[in-house]
């Protein structure tokens, strides 16, 4: 199954925070962390948003982005509303990051300059901020895994009290 890591850079709210590791759970996608946070984990948010998922969590701590960046090579994808690349126009290699900023700044520009080529977007309206953080993530996400055929995950749902004719 190929790896998808998903990579969150100073996250300030922590029920989005837990969503993203709801989906991470859901789809095996490895979560990181990357400090400062704007909340511990033991948050109580946190723990309402998705927190009863975090023993199915393959999860990474850094204390801030230098630390990240020395400890994994990439192939790094920024998602950014700036970006010049929209996010379905890309192949996500095996191992890529989804790298995604602050709710409140997102990436900084002096990352995003660097990297132009990598910086993705998710299509929406002119004049508009951007999405929710969870839901960037989840987007990104499942772009990435239809690209791979969704390998490794269930694609048929079951019915509890009945049975698919």
């Amino acid at each position: 199954m190929p790896v998808l890591n998903i990579v969150l850079v100073e996250p300030r709210i922590p029920q989005n925070a837990g969503n993203v590791a709801r989906t991470c759970a859901v789809t095996g996608a490895r979560l990181h962390l990357v400090g400062p946070m704007g909340f511990t984990i033991d948050d109580r948010k946190l723990k309402r948003a998705g927190l009863d998922y975090w023993h199915q969590l393959d999860i990474t701590y850094y204390q801030d982005y230098a630390d990240f960046s020395g400890k994994n090579s990439g192939p790094f994808f920024y998602f950014t509303s700036k970006g010049l690349n929209r996010h379905t126009d890309v192949r996500y290699p095996d191992g890529a990051y989804l790298v995604f900023g602050r709710e409140d700044a997102g990436l900084p520009e002096s990352l995003l300059v660097q990297h132009p080529e990598s910086c993705v977007r998710i299509p929406m309206r002119r004049g508009e901020r951007c999405l929710n953080l969870s839901n960037s993530v989840a987007v990104g996400v499942y772009e990435a895994l239809r690209q791979w055929d969704f390998a490794g995950l269930e694609t048929h749902g079951q019915l509890t009290n009945y049975e698919w004719k």
